[in-house]
């Protein structure tokens, strides 16, 4: 029988930056120019038989743009395990809004140890601009972020390797707080490192 797991993910980001696009790409394979904004908030869920004896859940929950600043996220984010962070690179305030929201996510939720959940920051609209790598990679690293893609919803970019790049972290911080909270747990000799392999994300600009 595999192992099932359901992982609350948040999709966060201004208002209009692709978020519902995104998530209505990755779970139903679908793109539309005509998306009404988001009111508070939506969910959609994506499963994953992510191996043989592992099967993820992922419960997306799409926060509208303009609640950022609202009582309500504190609510929304209880129990997330991990945060898309969507900007849109055609509009650069949407890219100043990104540390706002990242700072608003980890005043809001922690993993059970006390670390930020992980966050991948999307660039998304990538069809319309050319690369932001440079500098990407330094904000990133400077700012928390376990990795970064440069995303189309429209052209399907780069959303399915975002997702799993996001998941594989979340798997090992599962990892690493099964090892922590079970004393009976017999740590193997390479696990740590075995772990990082496993955290390698393909394709993903990870730190």
């Amino acid at each position: 029988m595999p192992q099932e797991h359901l992982f609350k993910v948040l999709v966060i980001g201004d208002l209009g930056v692709g978020k519902t696009s995104i998530i209505k790409r990755y779970v139903h394979q679908i793109f539309s120019q005509h998306y009404r904004a988001t009111i508070g908030v939506d969910f959609a869920l994506k499963v994953l038989h992510w191996d043989s004896d592992t099967v993820i859940r992922l419960q997306l929950w799409d926060i509208a743009g303009q609640e950022r600043y609202g009582n309500m996220t504190r609510v929304y984010y209880r129990e997330a395990v991990g945060a898309l962070v969507v900007f849109d690179v055609t509009r650069a305030s949407t890219f100043d809004a990104v540390l706002k929201w990242k700072d608003d996510l980890d005043s809001k939720v922690t993993l059970s140890h006390g670390k930020p959940v992980p966050a991948v920051l999307l660039a998304n609209k990538s069809d319309q601009v050319c690369s932001q790598q440079p500098r990407l990679d330094t904000f990133c690293r400077e700012n928390g972020f376990v990795g970064w893609f440069e995303t189309s919803a429209k052209e399907n970019t780069n959303i399915e390797a975002a997702a799993r790049c996001l998941v594989e972290h979340i798997l090992a911080n599962e990892e690493s707080t099964v090892l922590d909270s079970d004393p009976d747990v017999q740590v193997l000799p390479g696990f740590n490192s075995s772990v990082k392999e496993r955290v390698r994300c393909g394709s993903c600009n990870k730190f």
